[in-house]
Parts: C-alpha cells; structure tokens; sequence
C-alpha cells in the first residue's frame, strides 16, 4: 500500500487548496485528484443527495487503488465521511471548520463562521458549535464559492458580493473568521479586505496532519521518489483542469 496513491475529491476547485498543503507536507507521495465541477455547488444540495454525490466521488478514486480517501469540502464530509468510514477499509480524513483553534485564538470579540448553508444546518455542525462556538456566529455564503469555479479570486464584483453577505453582521466586533469551505481559501485576500484587522482559519493543515498521522500509524507513508499529481474533473472541460494546475502552483 505504500506506494498507491492518495485520493482527494471535492465538490469543484476547492479542494485543490487542501491538496497544496499536502503536497508540501508529504512530497513523496502520489495524489490523484477529482473534482466533482459537473455537480457543484454542493452546499446548495439536500444532504442525501450530497452523499449519493460523495459516494460516486469516492468510487472513482478507488478505482484507481488509492491507499486513502481525503474528503476535501467540509459539506461533502458533514454528510458523507460517517458513511464512507463504515463501508471502506482504507482511511477515510475529512475536513472540519476549525473554529477550536479560532475559539482558542478569541480575545474579547466574535468569530464568524463563513460556511456554506449546507454546512452550516448539519448535524456535524451544531457539535461544533456546542463544543466551540459560545462566541460564534454563522454567516452562510450562497454563491461564494461560484467565484473560485470561475476563477475570480479578486475585484470589484467580488468585493460588492463579500460586502453584501457581511453587511448583516456590521454590528458584531470579530475577532476571528472561519473558512468553513475550502474554496474561500482562495478567497482569503478578497475576504481580509472584508474584514480588516480579523485573524482567518482553516481547517487545511491540520486535515494534511491528520492524514499524514493515519498513513503513519498504519505504515503506509512513501519512502522513496518524488510525488506526483493526477489531476480530473467531472466536467471534462479542459478549462477546469488548467485553472486547478493554476491554482495548484499558488502558494498555500
């Protein structure tokens, strides 16, 4: 199993911003990546359907005989990565919107929570609520993530619409904000323009820890040669593949 590869899918794009981390983190290793850019957005969907989505996802991945699927999209692991763990042998790593280290971080303020509604309304989210989220405060974003699908990542339109999603939470004094989608990680200078003085979080390195902890312990870390990257999307539109090798090449 060392040698196999690592499977990482998401939604659309964003997941490539989880893959970034985890190339740095684990160079050796073989990535294959799918994005699902046919079906997005994903948070937009009721959560059966998420999971009928997530699990086509994952049987494209093992297909190719990768070694552990990393879920890459915080609405797709709310809804699915429970049931992928009971019917898979190989690990499964998920993402979770990191408002511990957000709650951790909080002087005297608020932290935002930017997530999809999708995200925002499951189960696996009022946990985390209840565990970190004293101070916290949900702000969904319907059609942020459209932006990175696009390649927008900076201008004026996007500033308008990030203007137009915060302008209900005017009256609040954030200290921290939370990046509950891994496509607002491209987004993060749009977003602290948005927000200045606000500390950001995201859940990247840590699930790249994460998964580097569960290959570890099972012995299945590569040893030798340099990682490479497979790059799909169910779209089969060239265009995609080239804006996520463009957003690959960015730093993380």
């Amino acid at each position: 199993m060392k040698n196999c590869p690592i499977g990482v899918f998401d939604s659309g794009i964003g997941g490539i911003s989880v893959l970034r981390n985890m190339r740095a983190d684990l160079p050796r290793e073989d990535f294959i990546y799918f994005g699902d850019d046919k079906n997005a957005p994903y948070g937009t969907r009721p959560e059966p359907e998420i999971l009928r989505l997530a699990e086509t996802d994952a049987d494209f991945l093992l297909k190719k005989n990768v070694k552990a699927i990393v879920i890459a999209c915080n609405t797709a692991t709310s809804a699915a990565a429970a049931a992928l763990r009971g019917k898979l042998s190989i690990p499964v790593i998920g993402m979770e919107p990191a408002l511990k280290p957000a709650s951790l971080f909080r002087k005297d303020g608020m932290i935002a929570v930017l997530a999809t509604s999708a995200t925002l309304r499951q189960e696996k989210f009022r946990h985390l609520m209840e565990r970190y989220g004293e101070y916290a405060v949900p702000v969904p974003c319907p059609g942020l993530m459209d932006y990175v699908e696009r390649g927008v990542t900076e201008g004026a339109e996007l500033d308008a619409f990030l203007q137009k999603v915060l302008a209900p939470f005017r009256d609040y004094r954030f200290d921290a904000a939370v990046l509950g989608c891994t496509h607002y990680v491209f987004l993060k200078d749009a977003i602290q323009k948005a927000m200045p003085g606000v500390r950001l979080f995201d859940g990247n390195e840590g699930t790249s820890h994460q998964l580097r902890r569960v290959l570890s312990e099972r012995g299945w870390l590569k040893e030798e040669g340099e990682g490479g990257i497979q790059l799909f999307s169910s779209a089969e539109n060239p265009a995609v593949i080239r804006l996520m090798e463009r957003l690959l090449a960015t730093k993380p």
